[in-house]
């Protein structure tokens, strides 16, 4: 049976730009990069909770539009505070799709903004 979320594979367009906004804007740790013929590939953890992990993969040669095809919508993150983290984003350059957060289900706030390859991503801060 199932024991865990292993990882999510995000498409991006460039290794390194990739790499370094996980690494910066979030906090993640680089664990293993490297490619094959067709594919360059990389894997990142948080340290609180290394055992999840987001894969970054580059195609070589590119044959079709991933985003037509993906179905992940969206990679979303849990912050402490929601307005700090957009403002200490927003001075990263970062632009949110909206200019304010939207509640969530349990009472909590959500925004969401792109990273550089235009994958969606969200910043939530559950409700109390």
């Amino acid at each position: 049976m199932i024991r865990k979320m292993e990882h999510v594979a995000i498409i991006v367009n460039d290794m390194d730009t990739s790499i370094g906004y996980y690494e910066d804007l979030f906090g993640f740790v680089l664990r293993l990069r490297g490619s094959n013929d067709i594919r360059e590939m990389a894997f990142l953890y948080l340290p609180d909770t290394p055992d999840v992990e987001i894969e970054l993969i580059r195609d070589l040669n590119p044959t079709e539009t991933y985003a037509e095809v993906s179905v992940v919508n969206h990679l979303a993150f849990t912050v402490d505070n929601i307005e700090e983290t957009i403002t200490a984003f927003q001075d990263k350059g970062i632009a949110f799709l909206s200019e304010e957060t939207k509640p969530t289900l349990d009472g909590g706030k959500m925004i969401l903004f792109k990273g550089p390859s235009g994958e969606m991503l969200q910043l939530v801060e559950r409700g109390k």
